[in-house]
């Protein structure tokens, strides 16, 4: 009986919200109502302000997951749906842009901003500058302020994250050359930060663990022939090898990033090969990168498969896990997952993600996620009140997800135009973790409530804007 309630509870949340959104775009939409004049006054600024190319838009994306065997509510280190038994704004994401093209004789000019509240914004903010040395373990109080720490740690779980500010060019040089200068997400990987574009409510470990998610530098990107497409870079601003890194820290230690994209000439099959390299920092000269190899094929216009390896390298860092607690290691982490995807309709599809990931030296890995990524030069977590801290050992993680996307209104043929995008995503995700290493400490590892393994049951809704 517990548990049904906690269940109907959570139903409930996610009910409740979206009924908000609703209400809230109504209202919205019931104020553009107004006469005429004002109405023509509008139009003609909104006409002005598409003549220029640029547009604005967004999107909400909230949910819950029931755990029936959560610790501390907290879903161990599954994120971004990491919140147990409780209702989450995930993303409340807003951009402005000017796209660029992408093709043709002349030069082109843009931008992207991206603005993103909720509790997925501990997860993409710059925190390539960790709170300790990863080499040495020295406190670092000052980590950079581009975005950590806004606003909001007394929540304990809502945060701002700036993900994106960079400026675009098209330059007319041969086939056509794309640059970014600024903060952009990594392009390296299948899934990514922005919850539209993803199946899944959680996130694989490779994805979490075994990537950056954004990068502050330079990226080309040039398209070779029809069959081929290249991108290179530089990355800086980072303690950690130019992952996440941010404008006012580590600026003199660049790294590169670099890949190349394959895609067949009927472009049913893709295949890309990415990845970055880089000392880890200006105190440390140690290699920190990482390669992936991404390989997409449709069977059929309904049937979607992807295949993703990644493999990620850290030298002479210092662990601090229970089975190596204080020892410089060469660390590595690498894994495999795939997902499978059928379109039932146009409005409902159905998947299925499966995934191996090795922390090898118990490096990558923590439980909960999001404590760890809180805690501060001091060794405390503003994530949690309790004093809770983040524990990791060498282990490898095994993970299954099914789930669906419902476009509801779009299948009930509701007729506001504003809701036929919202997707609807329910998920079932079995979790299990197996230590590397027999020793009693290693054995003791059981980031899941106290548990080997663990299933979640989630909902979750994105309503684009």
């Amino acid at each position: 009986m517990k548990y049904k309630l906690k269940t109907n509870r959570m139903i409930h949340a996610v009910a409740g919200g979206l009924l908000l959104t609703g209400l809230n775009l109504s209202a919205v939409q019931a104020s553009t109502v107004t006469s005429s004049t004002d109405k023509g006054t509008t139009n003609s600024f909104i006409e002005a302000i598409k003549s220029t190319g640029i547009t604005a838009g967004g999107w909400i994306h909230g949910g819950a997951t029931y755990n029936p065997s959560s610790e501390h509510g907290f879903n161990g280190p599954v994120t971004f749906s990491d919140q147990a038994n409780r209702f989450q704004l995930n993303q409340l994401n807003f951009f402005l842009e000017r796209a660029v093209k992408t093709e043709g004789k002349g030069w082109d000019f843009g931008f992207r901003a991206d603005f993103l509240f909720g509790t997925d914004a501990i997860f993409t903010q710059a925190y390539g500058n960790p709170a300790f040395d990863v080499n040495n373990g020295r406190p670092l109080a000052d980590r950079g302020n581009w975005d950590l720490e806004i606003c909001c740690n007394s929540s304990r779980t809502y945060g701002i994250a700036i993900p994106q500010a960079f400026a675009e060019i098209y330059a007319p040089l041969g086939n056509g050359l794309n640059v970014k200068v600024g903060h952009f997400y990594t392009p390296i990987g299948f899934e990514s930060v922005p919850a539209p574009n993803n199946f899944f409510y959680s996130h694989a470990y490779t994805m979490q663990y075994g990537e950056p998610f954004t990068h502050t530098g330079v990226l080309g990107n040039y398209t070779i022939n029809k069959n081929f497409t290249a991108m290179a870079g530089t990355i800086g601003g980072s303690g950690t090898g130019g992952w996440d890194g941010n404008f006012d820290k580590q600026m003199e230690n660049w790294g590169g990033i670099g890949g190349v994209t394959w895609t067949s000439n009927d472009g049913n099959t893709s295949f890309n090969v990415s990845g970055t390299g880089s000392t880890t920092s200006t105190r440390n000269s140690s290699f920190w990168g990482m390669y992936s190899l991404v390989l997409k094929h449709k069977f059929t216009d309904r049937t979607h498969l992807i295949i993703q390896h990644d493999h990620g390298f850290a030298d002479n860092v210092l662990l601090a896990n229970n089975v190596y607690a204080g020892v410089v290691k060469d660390a590595e982490w690498y894994g495999v997952n795939s997902h499978f995807y059928y379109d039932l309709t146009p409005a409902l599809s159905v998947g299925v993600r499966a995934e191996w990931f090795r922390d090898r030296d118990g490096f990558r890995v923590f439980a909960p996620g999001r404590v760890t990524a809180a805690t501060n030069h001091l060794g405390t977590s503003y994530a949690s009140n309790i004093g809770l801290l983040g524990t990791s050992t060498p282990a490898d993680y095994y993970a299954v997800t099914i789930g669906a996307n419902w476009k509801a209104l779009r299948t009930l043929n509701v007729g506001w135009k504003g809701f036929k995008q919202l997707n609807i995503r329910p998920n079932i995700r079995y979790d299990r973790v197996d230590a590397l290493h027999e020793s009693l400490q290693a054995s003791a590892y059981r980031p899941f409530g106290g548990n080997k393994d663990q299933i979640l049951f989630s909902m979750d809704a994105i309503l684009p804007f």
